[in-house]
């Protein structure tokens, strides 16, 4: 006898023979068992359910989602092991099961990473097979509540196929009929054309209430509500005619009475027969009631975000595309909170879900008349109204800026958001629902450019700022990757006697066409790319490498290096810095890591942690472009900050606007009350040098002591000594 290659459970022939009274294998796919594995997909946001029965050697997919196929052999299934228990079976990663790393399902299509199967199981106690959700990538998280939810798809879908199986009853032998309908957990009932009851099961009796004994006394229609007793009257009068039901064969919704007077859902599945001179009529009846309760909880987790109670994307997305079927004229807007990210940051997600509630609200109270309004996710909302009128639109849209732009008050502390928004007429920029959403995510982007809390309505143009936009970040791309990027470096010096310092380390793009980019013409769309942080960190480590070389013509030299905001968002900053000083043999002394403004804002407690994690190495921490933002005297005695960089808007009109001489002076001040070092940049000429030297600024870059210039340059510069640097001084 052949060692199977899958477990097989104990009551494997009672399985087998609970699975051949469904009479389910090799059947074509029905509606109800697709319309609960649509529902899983939406529900556990999975590309693949399918409805699995277990056979001998074989599984058979009653209905697939996302799966060609209608079967595999036992042997490669997943389900095969998941029949072998009650509860839900989790595969978190079938890469690292040593029951599935092999697994022809693994390595090729559909390329099962992670898997999560809830047993079928008949009220006999036999699991005839599984209910699964698969996913491509693995997933190490699955809730008490999916689980759960999980296992009430499973029930809904045992109760269909067991009132399958009693459809399937009535095309068997008498004998097997009442041995099936006596253990059934739903109602059988035969009657005939005089509306006597021949046949009544104890679910019957349970169901409505009365005893066999007394259905013998009363007719048929006794538990038939008024809402459809016409449509019963109709159809007994179509059988005392000798004909057939109109609703025989078929599955139908229609409610019960009970002996108490009660009516409840229910699903009647009617048949008839010839009995001699008159026909026999039977009924098996399924209460509905917790199965409707189910469905509805179940396609409402599916349809609607818990959160705000709206539609979801899934639901959201089918309504888009119904609407576009029906070429209805209609508007979508596309909305997007401002500042919300600051909300979980400083007051917590508590905080950030009540503001995202309270946005439902007023969204729906200004688009009463929308065809759905919906929550994509996160901070992101989306309306569709009806009409395509851009004076309508613009006229809600404005009203929504100003209602969503009021403060919100959670726990009595006032916050203050904004919201963007982008609108798309169908059918003028969009047949297809991709094409209308890519329409107002572009008219999005325009309004936030634009400055926030604002509406733009799509035109032709913007896509082509998007194309454009989209490839210059593929040329950016592809500038790192082909080592188009080359570092440049600015002098520093001391004021005092013109000697060099240091060097701040500048990117520059040597684009194949365009020739040598400065910074200004790439920097903000860099800085927000994924490869923001890689390249940030081979502009460190270039740096460090050129300073070392450096210091052995001056053992004090030192360089500055940029940051993005992304290289402190990485949670790698520190670890990074120290790899770079120790592969250069650079030492933290002569290193200086520049710090923009809006870095020290964000992220506070992170910021300041990783900061003094930089300061314990010995870096040097510059806080570049001081005075052009909102930055606090908190900031500096917070921060170990050791210099301050007086920004060049200052320096420029410095000798005649007493506005900017006032502010440069209140900034070397606080440097030296903080005990900071001080540096001013672009110094261009003689007047402003003496300026800063008179006023006790010790350090300066700019044009009067060199431009930005390559590495080879900047070495012949400092073997050329400080003769240059020297006459500019002497005037």
């Amino acid at each position: 006898m052949s060692v199977k290659s899958y477990p097989v459970p104990e009551n494997e022939a009672e399985r087998l023979r609970a699975l051949a009274d469904l009479a389910l294998m090799d059947t074509p796919p029905e509606i109800e068992f697709e319309r609960l594995a649509e529902l899983a997909s939406r529900l556990f946001k999975v590309p693949i359910v399918l409805i699995s029965l277990i056979e001998r050697d074989r599984q058979f997919f009653k209905s697939h989602v996302g799966f060609e196929p209608c079967g595999t052999s036992r042997d490669i299934s997943f389900c095969a092991h998941a029949i072998m228990q009650d509860d839900v079976m989790i595969v978190p990663d079938a890469m690292a099961d040593p029951r599935f790393q092999s697994n022809p399902l693994v390595l090729g299509p559909p390329y099962i990473r992670f898997y999560a199967g809830q047993p079928l199981t008949m009220p006999g106690g036999a699991n005839i097979g599984t209910v699964c959700l698969i996913d491509s990538e693995p997933r190490f998280f699955f809730s008490e509540d999916d689980r759960q939810h999980l296992k009430e798809v499973a029930a809904l879908v045992i109760d269909r196929m067991e009132m399958r199986r009693l459809d399937f009853a009535r095309t068997i032998s008498q004998a097997r009929f009442e041995n099936i309908a006596a253990t059934s957990p739903d109602a059988i009932i035969c009657s005939n054309a005089r509306e006597e009851i021949t046949f009544w099961n104890h679910a019957a009796e349970r169901l409505f209430g009365y005893s066999a004994e007394e259905m013998s006394r009363y007719p048929s229609d006794i538990i038939i509500p008024a809402s459809w007793r016409q449509l019963y009257d109709l159809e007994i009068s179509r059988l005392r005619q000798g004909k057939g039901l109109e609703l025989a064969n078929r599955t139908i919704e229609l409610s019960g009475l009970r002996k108490d007077g009660t009516e409840f859902p229910a699903e009647f599945s009617l048949s008839t027969w010839p009995e001699g001179n008159t026909a026999g009529v039977g009924a098996i009846v399924r209460d509905m009631t917790e199965r409707k309760a189910n469905e509805e909880r179940l396609f409402r987790l599916a349809s609607l975000d818990t959160l705000t109670d709206l539609p979801n994307r899934a639901a959201w997305r089918e309504t888009l595309a119904k609407t576009l079927e029906s070429n209805r004229p209609a508007s979508l807007l596309l909305l997007d909170l401002d500042g919300f990210k600051e909300v979980n940051d400083t007051l917590g997600h508590s905080a950030g879900d009540a503001v995202l509630k309270e946005v439902a609200l007023r969204l729906r109270d200004i688009c009463s008349d929308a065809l759905m309004v919906a929550r994509l996710g996160g901070d992101e909302f989306v309306a569709l109204l009806p009409g395509n009128t851009v004076d309508a639109v613009s006229a809600i849209a404005a009203q929504l800026v100003d209602a969503i732009s009021q403060p919100y008050d959670f726990a009595g502390e006032m916050v203050d958001i904004g919201v963007s928004i982008g609108i798309a007429l169908a059918p003028v920029h969009g047949f297809k629902p991709e094409e209308l959403l890519g329409a107002a995510d572009i008219a999005l982007y325009k309004a936030k450019a634009g400055g926030r809390r604002r509406f733009e309505v799509f035109t032709p143009a913007f896509r082509e700022v998007v194309v454009a936009r989209r490839a210059f970040e593929k040329e950016l791309k592809q500038a790192f990757d082909t080592g188009q990027f080359e570092l440049y470096y600015q002098p520093q010096v001391l004021l005092e006697t013109g000697s060099i310092t240091g060097a701040e380390a500048l990117i520059r793009w040597n684009h194949p066409t365009r020739g040598l980019l400065s910074p200004v013409s790439f920097i903000d769309v860099l800085s927000h790319k994924p490869s923001a942080p890689a390249i940030g960190e081979w502009i460190l480590k270039t740096a460090c490498l050129q300073a070392a070389r450096w210091r052995e013509m001056n053992p004090n030299f030192r360089v500055g290096v940029n940051l993005f905001e992304a290289q402190f968002r990485s949670g790698k900053l520190a670890t990074v810095v120290e790899e770079a000083l120790a592969q250069t043999h650079l030492p933290a002394d002569n290193l200086e890591l520049e710090i923009v403004e809006n870095i020290l804002l964000h992220n506070d407690r992170s910021t300041l942690k990783l900061l003094q994690d930089l300061r314990a190495m010995n870096v040097h921490l510059a806080f570049d472009d001081y005075g052009t933002g909102y930055a606090s005297l908190s900031l500096l005695k917070r921060f170990p900050v050791t210099r301050l960089k007086i920004d060049r808007s200052f320096i420029r009109n410095v000798m005649t606007d007493e506005e900017d001489a006032a502010v440069v002076k209140v900034v070397i001040y606080l440097a030296k009350s903080f005990g900071m070092e001080v540096i001013a940049e672009g110094v261009e000429q003689e007047d402003q040098r003496a300026f800063l030297a008179d006023n006790g600024c010790r350090e300066a870059q700019g044009y009067l002591f060199g431009k930005p210039m390559s590495a080879a340059d900047f070495t012949d510069f400092l073997e050329q000594g400080t003769q240059q640097v020297s006459r500019a001084a002497d005037g």
